[in-house]
């Protein structure tokens, strides 16, 4: 009997500690959650269509792997900013065209054992949350490089507003001193009366002169050749000019008096003119006091922390074409402009020229991987954002128009492959607009030219809203390391995409 009580006293003492452990787990169990960022619901994200057995793998439909361990969070809480009227608008028009949630594709570039410790976008992502905490000293920078689709504007200004509103606005950054056409918007470029012959590196005829960062020059025809810009309170700008022989001075005026002058030797370099601005100045005014003066770009920003873009858009550009602007101008500006983000939206002029045949998958490929390279050694710090080309169609007048334009896939997956490879976040807005067939939906509702190529209107705001919001929902998503995606492993290029 003895024996018996002791072991039922053992017993008692051994399960009492597993009783109160089983109540705490329980306990744990019924607390609240903790609260998740507030997120945009919008319709899934349709996926590419699966590849067909014995058919190669494209790019664009291969999977990235699994998760990697989560990583540190970041010591700053991310959230997605409460929507502006204007997006409210354009996500309702998205519904209707049928677009689809906007995701990024942001690789992990260096790992810290099982975890990853650095995205493609990281460099980015931390100059937001300097800006978002007060700790930002100065302005961040966006240089975004494209073609007809971003040279008007409208696609990049929804960016820039969107951008900030949420992060404040440090001014207007690279500007040209007259529009490339008589007509359109001048969000980027000065009043000029004329005066001026702009060249762009996307002619078809190479031009006389070297071309530096923004792929445009604007030369002096005439002696007073103007052009004016309003200050918004900006404390210094630079005027970027080329010094070539026999070519007239330049010279800034601000208010109606001259500020400084550039004069030129004929040494064929590309110079820098940088002046303070007087407090409270309205005007600035750029003269050219003879014919064959040359200037590449004005700069005019704020001091104060907040979002600049500049508006790197060149019609009928494509990346080899980008490659013809002089090594030594473009590094030098493009260092100078210091960017935080570098964007290159690219694509469908490729896609076009593989289709006429003045282009092959091998220059298409080397091309967007030297301007790439050529970029980021001009901004090693910079972080990367590759965007494919839209929906495009064949156009004309015949029964095929709406027919999907022949190697726009092939386009999407050189483009993701060359992103990935070289340490670049990558967006697939073709999928996200609602893939083949969503060209002629933008059309349908009046939102494409007559050319079936350019969308216009509120189909380049809606473009330009997905893109913001894929950046927007990448910045919040890396830092939830739940949702961090690994680096895709090396992805060679399938047989149908060479």
């Amino acid at each position: 009997m003895i024996d018996a009580s002791r072991g039922r006293r053992w017993a008692v003492l051994l399960l009492v500690p597993f009783l109160v452990g089983a109540l705490a787990w329980a306990l744990r169990r019924q607390g609240p959650e903790e609260p998740r960022a507030p997120r945009h619901t919008r319709t899934p994200s349709a996926s590419r269509p699966a590849t067909p057995p014995g058919k190669p793998l494209r790019l664009a439909q291969a999977n990235i792997p699994a998760q990697l361990a989560p990583a540190p969070a970041p010591s700053v809480s991310r959230a997605l900013p409460a929507p502006s009227p204007r997006a409210l608008r354009l996500y309702q028009l998205g519904k209707k065209l049928g677009t689809h949630e906007p995701h990024l594709e942001n690789p992990c570039v260096a790992q810290s054992g099982s975890s990853c410790s650095r995205t493609a976008l990281t460099p980015f992502f931390e100059s937001l949350d300097a800006l978002s905490t007060g700790k930002a000293a100065s302005p961040v920078v966006i240089s975004a490089f494209g073609n007809s689709l971003i040279a008007g504007g409208r696609i990049v200004d929804i960016v820039r507003e969107e951008l900030g509103a949420t992060f404040g606005d440090a001014g207007r950054g690279v500007l040209f001193v007259d529009r490339l056409a008589p007509y359109g918007p001048r969000v980027r470029a000065g009043f000029s009366r004329g005066g001026w012959e702009a060249r762009t590196l996307g002619e078809m005829k190479l031009a006389e002169l070297p071309f530096g960062l923004t792929g445009i020059y604007h030369q002096s025809t005439a002696a007073k050749a103007s052009s004016r810009f309003t200050l918004e309170g900006e404390p210094r700008g630079t005027l970027w000019w080329l010094d070539v022989p026999r070519a007239g001075a330049l010279s800034v005026h601000v208010d109606g008096q001259e500020l400084a002058r550039a004069e030129p030797h004929g040494s064929g370099q590309a110079q820098a003119l940088t002046f303070d601005l007087p407090h409270g100045a309205r005007t600035l005014d750029v003269v050219a006091e003879g014919r064959g003066a040359v200037v590449l770009g004005v700069v005019l920003q704020q001091e104060r922390p907040g979002i600049v873009l500049d508006t790197l858009g060149v019609p009928s550009s494509d990346a080899n074409l980008f490659l013809r602007a002089r090594e030594d101008i473009f590094r030098a500006q493009l260092a100078e402009r210091s960017p935080s983000l570098l964007l290159f939206i690219l694509g469908g002029n490729e896609a076009k020229r593989l289709e006429w045949g003045r282009s092959n998958i091998a220059e298409v490929e080397e091309g967007l991987r030297t301007f790439v390279r050529r970029s980021r050694a001009a901004a090693p710090t910079s972080a990367c954002l590759v965007v494919g080309p839209i929906d495009a169609v064949r156009g004309g007048t015949g029964p095929h128009r709406l027919a999907q334009r022949p190697y726009l896939d092939e386009v999407i997956s050189i483009e993701r492959q060359i992103a990935l490879a070289e340490g670049c976040a990558f967006f697939d807005i073709f999928s996200t607009m609602g893939g083949s067939g969503s060209l002629a939906r933008f059309m349908d509702a009046g939102f494409v030219h007559e050319d079936l190529v350019h969308p216009r209107g509120q189909g380049l705001d809606l473009l330009g809203q997905l893109l913001t919001d894929a950046m927007l929902r990448a910045w919040v998503d890396s830092g939830d390391t739940s949702r961090q995606t690994a680096l895709a492993p090396p992805l060679q290029a399938s047989e149908e995409t060479r």
